[in-house]
């Protein structure tokens, strides 16, 4: 099959024919129909992820077909939509009894523990219990938009941030993630404060949801801006980018009681950031990580999706062919994308 692959970490990323990947008894092979280009991906091509072993086919926020099933899976059948969480549980160990797949001892992670999508096809391990039957009102690009950014986001917001009507929420940064939670927070009555460096990205961020925009490159000081226009500052904020900066800027600009919220990864010189633990101590605040969504909860998800509240479809900047993405992928450190851009011709 044709497939992205690179043999060495920051060396090129070029279009190979590689071998079809193999069953397994409890897994599937997928044919891709579209797959995210995200910035996990362009961690992994950096070498910031111990899992991934060389050579390598990267992509995990995929939507397609369903052609062969392994011998003990139950629930699926060749010709079935789905799409999957970038992170998949094993069902056995105490962590996914507890049903918080997404931090199973055992994860698989197309992309990472093995190849991934940026492929004609893809093998999902675990299969029975971590895909997810696409409804038909979603297609294959706005379900691989979801992909790691929006699902990450949607529990960051709904079941980690405990989000409501009236709060105040601070999204810092606005790529695909933080487009993905402003929309969310905006969805369940939140009023949402947008940072970023790029006015272009703040002005997408006002059309998904936020009603206050600030460029931090513009602001000497952003927590305390944040304060002034919360009157007291947020109820919960969302690292959606992931940088000492960012995370430092999101834990000082909540409201005593507040929540934190990490979304983005943390890599590099970054791994360890500061953190003004004075005030996590004096105001009672709360630090959450967000790290993918359980198979099981997308139903509230593409219910909001259905009835419209949510539009993810909207957050899709472009689609590309799987030859224009060995480039996209190497250059996404500069951050030029508006909004999530989708593989969707191979």
């Amino acid at each position: 099959m044709k497939a992205i692959l690179y043999e060495k970490f920051r060396g090129p990323v070029e279009i190979h024919q590689v071998r079809n990947p193999e069953i397994l008894a409890d897994s599937v092979i997928v044919k891709v129909e579209a797959t995210g280009l995200c910035r996990s991906d362009w961690h992994g091509w950096m070498g910031h992820d111990p899992d991934i072993l060389l050579p390598h086919v990267p992509g995990h926020e995929l939507a397609g077909v369903i052609t062969q099933t392994g011998s003990e899976i139950k629930n699926w059948k060749p010709g079935d939509r789905v799409t999957v969480p970038f992170v998949s549980g094993c069902g056995h160990c105490p962590e996914c009894v507890s049903g918080n797949y997404q931090v199973c001892d055992n994860q698989f992670q197309p992309g990472f523990t093995d190849w991934g999508s940026f492929a004609e096809f893809v093998e999902i391990k675990y299969a029975d219990i971590n895909l997810v039957r696409l409804p038909d009102e979603i297609d294959f690009v706005t379900a691989a938009s979801l992909g790691c950014r929006f699902i990450t986001s949607f529990r960051a917001v709904i079941d980690q941030g405990k989000v409501s009507a009236g709060q105040w929420v601070a999204v810092h940064g606005c790529g695909g993630v933080g487009l993905s939670a402003i929309m969310i927070a905006s969805a369940v009555g939140a009023n949402v404060v947008a940072v970023d460096i790029d006015d272009s990205k703040l002005e997408l961020a006002k059309k998904v949801g936020a009603v206050v925009l600030i460029n931090s490159r513009k602001v000497e000081n952003v927590p305390e801006k944040i304060k002034k226009l919360t009157v007291r500052g947020a109820h919960v904020s969302v690292d959606a980018l992931g940088s000492q900066e960012t995370c430092f800027n999101s834990v000082s600009c909540l409201r005593k009681r507040g929540k934190h919220i990490q979304v983005g990864l943390m890599t590099g010189d970054h791994k360890h950031p500061k953190i003004p633990m004075d005030m996590v101590v004096a105001h009672e605040l709360e630090i959450f990580g967000s790290h993918g969504m359980q198979a099981f909860r997308y139903t509230e998800m593409f219910e909001m999706i259905k009835t419209g509240k949510l539009k993810p479809e909207l957050l899709v900047g472009k689609t590309i062919s799987l030859e224009e993405a060995s480039d996209a992928l190497v250059n996404m450190d500069e951050f030029e994308n508006l909004g999530v851009t989708v593989i969707n011709k191979f």
